[in-house]
């Protein structure tokens, strides 16, 4: 697999976010109550937790996708609110759940988007700019499908055309949101292990929600796990996969077995 390019780091710092006593409404709904956490930089972090603990809008909110009721919220030691919106996007490249955007651009237009933060819409596109891109598909391993259309690609293939575009925005923080969604397993690890070399070898800060927390403690650094919009565990994997942790996220019986070749026990429901 192609090395990733490293990128232009933020001013240095401990933690790519911090979280400090975070609140989230909506509705008069709690969606987040009291988080307070560190994500270090250069780090793969996974957000995880059973649907509805609030992963989603936690990362929304590192996003700037969604505004908190209460707390406080920082980057790189720069609260967000002191970010202007195309540095913010020079800084931090998000990606959604919902990938439906761009399905009618080839992805090599796709991956162009990624470039506006550094030359805006109206600008040209340098030299530099088609370098950036062509070094971004490189890395993804689809510089063959580059003049396929977005909506004709399968669900993996689509899923590194979207890195391909954060890889090609140059950002050092790289947010995530349930990328291995509707992958079969294969195609999950190809994703996974290419989110960890860009962080391990790119230089990036990743903070990555999921669902399956076997592949959390595969391919991630740390995790953070939320239940009811509250952190109840956060630490390494091995730290993480132990059943009375486990039980506090899922709310469910779970035990765990040494396995091969891994620094980690795997977890299953019992």
């Amino acid at each position: 697999m192609t090395s990733p390019t490293p990128v232009q780091q933020m001013p240095e710092a401990t933690n790519a976010f911090e979280v400090g006593r975070l609140g989230l409404s909506i509705d008069g709904n709690t969606i987040l109550s009291d988080v307070s956490l560190d994500f270090p930089a250069g780090e793969v972090v996974a957000l995880v937790g059973h649907n509805g603990s609030g992963k989603s809008s936690l990362l929304k909110i590192l996003a700037r996708q969604l505004s908190p009721t209460s707390g406080t919220v920082a980057c790189g030691g720069r609260e967000l609110k002191h970010y202007g919106d195309r540095d913010f996007a020079r800084a931090v490249a998000y990606m959604p759940q919902d990938l439906s955007t761009g399905s009618d651009m080839t992805i090599r237009e796709l991956v162009g988007c990624g470039r506006y933060p550094w030359h805006g819409a109206l600008g040209r596109f340098s030299k530099s700019d088609k370098e950036k891109v062509d070094a971004a598909l490189a890395a993804t391993h689809i510089e063959m499908f580059a003049d396929r259309v977005v909506g004709t690609l399968s669900g993996g293939e689509r899923q590194r055309a979207w890195i391909a575009m954060l890889i090609a925005q140059d950002a050092s923080c790289l947010l995530l949101d349930e990328p291995t969604a509707a992958l079969d397993v294969a195609h999950q690890i190809e994703v996974l292990s290419l989110v960890r070399q860009l962080a391990h070898e790119g230089g990036r800060s990743v903070v990555i929600v999921l669902h399956d927390v076997n592949m959390a403690a595969r391919f991630c650094d740390r995790i953070h796990a939320l239940n009811h919009g509250q952190v109840v565990a956060s630490g390494t994997p091995a730290t993480i996969l132990v059943p009375e942790t486990l039980h506090d996220i899922y709310g469910i019986d779970m035990n765990v077995i040494s396995a091969p070749n891994l620094n980690h026990p795997l977890a299953y429901v019992c």
